[in-house]
């Protein structure tokens, strides 16, 4: 992947806070980062390699609520993702809005399905589920699917 001196610097500005490096194809190459500096990592992206914030995307896995940030190298036409694991039972991580605008909706999104709380998110009110299911459930919640086709069954 050409994106190799991207994540060189990013590796020597972070070093220990990027956990993993996974390149998944020419175009493609994914950083598992410190939930913790995640507004330091896309402003670092955005400000100083020039990278431009596309959308985040999240799910449920076997280790938590993970969250996969997507940047684009333009020029080359290559994503790098920055992905972080947030824990299940409570996940908080800084709103990206302090620094893409765009990140509204899609955090708030993540909210209401997933129920990722986004600290010093400027309007974490509700986007898609007015009246569509009850406070405190979300959706896409392993246990909210369980539950949903338990009830289908009986």
């Amino acid at each position: 992947m050409n994106a190799a001196p991207e994540i060189l610097k990013l590796q020597e500005h972070f070093g220990k806070a990027i956990y993993h490096v996974e390149v998944k194809s020419d175009k493609r190459a994914v950083l598992t980062v410190n939930p913790a500096k995640i507004t330091e990592f896309a402003g670092y992206l955005f400000k100083n390699l020039k990278l431009r914030f596309i959308i985040a995307s999240a799910m449920e896995t076997d280790e938590g609520i993970e969250i996969l940030y997507h940047f684009s190298i333009d020029v080359t036409g290559q994503i790098l993702n920055l992905r972080v694991v947030l824990d299940r039972e409570n996940p908080v991580i800084e709103s990206l809005t302090v620094i893409f605008e765009a990140a509204n909706w899609i955090e708030r999104e993540m909210h209401e399905i997933l129920g990722i709380q986004f600290r010093n998110h400027p309007n974490p009110e509700k986007l898609i589920s007015e009246g569509n299911w009850a406070e405190g459930v979300y959706p896409y919640r392993r246990t909210e699917v369980k539950k949903a086709n338990i009830k289908h069954e009986t």
